[in-house]
């Protein structure tokens, strides 16, 4: 363990799509990216995934059984990328597992918490490897929302001497990085990124997103429902501020479309640009010029949801996106990267947090260790 150097990174976001893992390492606030891996999610074990984030009663049998499987899952997804590496637990200085989120409650009037599960102790069993997971809750005993998370990562790998950067990253959750030519940092959820195009889509087609956005670029906006969306309470907040699934679901979804006679595509040309139009306002009302934008996730593919970006963002005199690809990583492995790079922080027992990301009341050390 002494010679190892690289370290894997776990992502499964809000649109439960897939496990996104990645092999890397790091040297001087830089990184390798090694190889990738995209392990899929069975329907089943997604299905029961969406029955633990849905409010209400919840089954403990069914949460103990999905932890189970999701913990087999992250492991079969490391192995695969570790023989396609030809890597082998004693190359690996430790797995950094983000887990999949079944409830998020910042604090507020109730206590905050964050679930994630996908059993850590069953990766390091089934892999060999140590592995990081937990990394929400500690931010969060400090006061914080427990996310985004990501900016710290970003701000260690793309910042700019002279320019302020935006990153925006477009998950099922949109949330953005502002990094400061002077150093400084913050950001914040925005609201919605793919997780509404996603069920709708799902609800419609029967088909688990819209590819490239073809189907919603066959619809028209409608100016009335757009106006509507924007009326959730979720803008109103000030940063550091945090959403998931809780706020923004198909049910919600389906209240606001009550209101209006309006055919599905059309409906789905509307969230295209809510999520545009949300991302594009929340970077227009920051306090500082913005010298250029670049964004990543899985929304970067749903070509629709770029063009409406783009629009919105000239709309307000804002640069044109770029592709995290144009400073040094592919915009689909970010996230990944990050929980790469987090598990670093945790081995190196440096902070992972930002208190002025996430309104933690101190930064401290992210994640506990699980060894095999």
């Amino acid at each position: 363990m002494k010679n190892a150097v690289t370290f894997i990174g776990l992502m499964s976001g809000t649109s439960m799509d897939s496990i996104d893992t990645v092999a890397v390492t790091f040297s001087n606030k830089s990184l390798d990216l090694l190889g990738s891996y995209t392990h899929s999610i069975p329907a089943k074990v997604k299905a029961d995934i969406l029955t633990l984030c849905a409010p209400g009663l919840d089954n403990v049998q069914l949460l103990a059984e999905t932890d189970h499987r999701l913990g087999e899952l992250f492991a079969e997804a490391s192995l695969a990328l570790m023989a396609q590496l030809s890597l082998s637990s004693k190359d690996i200085v430790a797995i950094g597992s983000h887990g999949q989120t079944i409830r998020h409650q910042p604090p507020g009037h109730k206590p905050g918490f964050s679930l994630q599960i996908g059993n850590p102790n069953q990766i390091a069993a089934l892999t060999g490897c140590s592995v990081i997971a937990d990394f929400r809750r500690k931010d969060m005993a400090y006061g914080g929302q427990g996310a985004p998370l990501v900016p710290a990562f970003h701000r260690e790998i793309f910042p700019h001497p002279s320019k302020t950067r935006v990153i925006v990253n477009i998950g099922g959750i949109s949330n953005i990085t502002i990094l400061e030519a002077s150093g400084g940092c913050y950001g914040f959820d925005t609201g919605p990124g793919n997780i509404l195009l996603d069920v709708w889509c799902q609800k419609h087609t029967n088909k688990n997103y819209d590819h490239e956005g073809r189907w919603g670029a066959t619809g028209k906006c409608s100016d009335a429902l757009l106006s509507q969306l924007k009326t959730h309470n979720f803008f109103a907040r000030k940063g550091p501020k945090s959403t998931g699934r809780e706020d923004f679901n198909l049910e919600w979804l389906e209240e606001q479309t009550r209101l209006f006679e309006i055919a599905p595509a059309d409906i789905q040309a509307t969230l295209a640009l809510y999520t545009a139009e949300t991302i594009a306002q929340s970077i227009a009302d920051l306090a500082q010029p913005t010298d250029e934008i670049f964004v990543c996730g899985g929304g970067i593919l749903n070509l629709e949801l770029i063009r409406n970006l783009n629009e919105s963002l000239l709309n307000r005199m804002l640069p044109a996106i770029q592709s995290t690809g144009n400073i040094g990583l592919d915009p689909n492995w970010v996230e990944a990267c990050a929980f790469a790079w987090l598990a670093k922080q945790r081995i190196d027992m440096q902070p992972g947090n930002l208190p002025a990301v996430t309104g933690a009341s101190q930064q401290t050390v992210l994640g506990c260790i699980y060894l095999p």
